[in-house]
């Protein structure tokens, strides 16, 4: 009865729209209530849940995403983005993916990642005369690479839900190889739509103007080098790390660049504290939900009952799959991670899944729900930019949604696909 009243409660409270916070709180208490224990409880675990040490890295990998799109930096990773490969088929959208690519790189934010290259690209994308809803696709689907490509504060989400014993440098270098075949094959589907739409090409501006752009270009690509290599070679921890990029953003916008004008920073700032400020209460919520998982033992029952469905590995991973990418469809991704993670990882490693290999496919998966209706604030965000319904965008998503979809299978089937890098550093 108890499982009826959290999910029932929660689903209910999700259909009144609701959020998502909201949710996960009330009905972790109406439960609590009904078990006959005190009300504070909720309190506690919402407060320990926003406790640990290593989210300290979520506020500040957030503000220096926000200081790198207020400062310009997006802006000129477009330039060298397009400079490479804006003279291929459908050129803009293929420079939308990398710059995505390496944009993601240093914000470690989708939503960051649409709202800064979809912000450049979209409205270049529609004067140039590309339809308005591949410009939307491409953006949206292409900023699921920055959940990849370190530094990901969803990793760090990941490790800690999973009880902090995931190396958290382990989850950044796992995602790096299903980042980068992302972003290749979101770049074959782009290449596909394009020809059969009879987009341009960008003109090649000549290796000689390469060099200047990417000269420019290089102080906010070192941030990718400084956070990775500080965090892989120990040198520094995740939080550590997140503290020097916010530093170093500052320093590159402030004093390299010269971009960011006084209200580019109180923007900046204020923008962090509200996207923090969410954040934590969404993952504090959603420790009090996870917590009464565990207690009523849900872990427990979902491995029986994998195995009751079959004994077989290939089809359990594919049906966990299937189970994530419907919840994409529904709740935004840090809930999810923090529900899911101590329900799908004791499955995952009782059929012999490394818990870094779960964690990129859990990241891709709920990353794909990010562009995905009826709750997909990537989608949300492109479409806004772009002044479109998101079903005119939906109709056509399909080729980019089967291209992630494929990666997904890779990294799912493929253990090497993830970690053949971590491992490489051991």
């Amino acid at each position: 009865m108890e499982l009826w009243i959290l999910f029932g409660s929660f689903v209910g409270l999700l259909v009144l729209g609701t959020p998502i916070a909201f949710c996960l709180a009330i009905s972790s208490l109406f439960t609590i209530l009904y078990m006959g224990m005190p009300p504070v409880i909720v309190v506690q675990r919402l407060n320990s849940g926003i406790s640990a040490f290593a989210l300290l890295a979520i506020p500040f990998f957030i503000y220096a995403g926000d200081v790198m799109v207020r400062g310009g930096i997006a802006e000129k990773l477009v330039r060298l983005a397009a400079s490479m490969v804006g003279h291929m088929r459908g050129g803009l959208g293929q420079v939308n993916i990398v710059a995505s690519t390496m944009f993601g790189g240093v914000s470690g934010s989708a939503v960051a990642d649409a709202s800064a290259v979809g912000g450049l690209m979209i409205p270049q994308m529609k004067k140039r005369g590309y339809d308005v809803d591949y410009a939307v696709n491409i953006t949206s689907v292409g900023a699921i690479i920055a959940l990849l490509i370190p530094p990901s504060h969803n990793m760090i989400i990941y490790s800690i839900s999973a009880g902090g014993v995931i190396s958290i440098a382990d989850l950044f270098t796992a995602g790096v190889i299903p980042g980068l075949m992302l972003a290749a094959s979101l770049m074959v589907a782009g290449y596909w739509v394009a020809r059969r739409r009879g987009y341009p090409a960008e003109v090649f501006p000549g290796w000689r103007n390469i060099g200047p752009i990417m000269l420019n270009a290089i102080p906010g690509i070192l941030l990718i080098a400084i956070i990775f290599g500080g965090v892989r070679s120990g040198v520094f921890t995740a939080t550590e790390s997140s503290c020097i990029a916010l530093i170093y953003a500052l320093l590159v916008t402030l004093l390299v660049y010269r971009s960011m004008s006084w209200a580019d920073f109180r923007e900046a700032t204020l923008g962090a504290v509200r996207t923090t400020a969410m954040v934590l209460m969404v993952i504090g919520s959603a420790a009090s939900f996870a917590w009464l998982l565990a207690l009523l033992q849900v872990p427990a029952a979902m491995v029986t009952a994998m195995h009751a469905v079959s004994e077989n590995p290939i089809v359990i991973f594919l049906l966990l799959n299937l189970i994530l990418l419907v919840l994409g469809c529904f709740m935004d991704m840090a809930p999810l991670i923090i529900i899911t993670t101590p329900i799908f990882l004791p499955v995952v490693t009782a059929f012999g899944m490394d818990p870094v290999q779960f964690g990129a496919i859990l990241i891709l998966n709920l990353g794909i729900g990010l562009c995905t209706p009826p709750v997909g604030s990537v989608l949300f965000v492109t479409c806004a930019i772009a002044r479109i319904p998101i079903l005119q965008a939906v109709r056509t998503i399909w080729p980019f949604y089967f291209a992630a979809f494929v990666v997904l299978m890779i990294v799912t089937y493929i253990p090497a696909a993830s970690l053949w890098l971590p491992r490489l550093f051991h």
